[in-house]
């Protein structure tokens, strides 16, 4: 029978030739996986640089927006340009709106809102994004404009809300009836949340015509629950 084992010198030897065949081979694949942890390591380090900035960045735009005003163009340009892919983008942007709306500023209100809905690859931020236009255009006397950006069955989670804001442009077009529908529907919306405070909203109800009933008020249901 054939010996099936490698003596110790034939092993050796075997060795000796397999390296002498293989040895570039060999430290081509160390040299390439040590590259790809130094760069994995770098792009780490470069990520979390990046984010740090643009954590800082945001912060500090928060803080100057009202009080500085050129400081907050030179950070939201920064925000928007140099982290255009990060959330901290987005969240200038939102940041932008609501100074706009502060001073009251629409047109830039509404242009930083589109950018959100463009921009944003978060589907909530997008349905925040376009409550907020609505409002901003019902205030610009635009009504149909933001009646036509409400889809209640898109709006998902933010049902209640849409319906309230659909209210606001039904009203504002002197739809008295379409707007107390659609309070009434916000307020059954929002009855299945405990933490809503409607009290707004009813009052928004009175003022059509409407009258808050045990079925739609969550005000209702708390106080028949104390």
């Amino acid at each position: 029978m054939v010996d099936e084992y490698l003596t110790d010198d034939e092993q050796a030897e075997a060795l000796k030739s397999w390296w002498r065949d293989n040895w570039a081979w060999v430290l081509s694949g160390v040299v390439v996986g040590l590259g790809l942890l130094v760069g994995w390591q770098y792009y780490q380090r470069y990520t979390a640089q990046r984010a740090d900035a643009a954590s800082s960045a945001i912060e500090e735009f928060a803080k100057v927006q009202a009080s500085d005003k050129a400081r907050a163009e030179v950070l939201f340009k920064d925000l928007t340009d140099k982290y255009a892919a990060t959330p901290y983008a987005v969240q200038a942007q939102l940041l932008q709106a609501q100074n706009a709306v502060d001073s009251n500023d629409l047109p830039r209100a509404e242009a930083a809102l589109r950018a959100v809905m463009a921009d944003s690859k978060d589907p909530e931020l997008v349905l925040i994004a376009k409550l907020r236009l609505a409002r901003v255009l019902i205030e610009q006397g635009k009504p149909d404009d933001a009646m036509a950006l409400l889809d209640i069955e898109a709006a998902s989670a933010f049902a209640a809300q849409a319906h309230e804001v659909r209210g606001d442009a039904l009203y504002a077009k002197q739809d008295l009836s379409g707007a107390r529908s659609e309070y009434q529907a916000a307020l059954k919306a929002f009855k299945s949340s405990e933490a809503a405070d409607t009290s707004l909203l009813e009052l928004k109800l009175l003022d059509v015509g409407g009258v808050p009933t045990a079925d739609t008020s969550v005000a209702a249901d708390k106080a028949s629950a104390k």
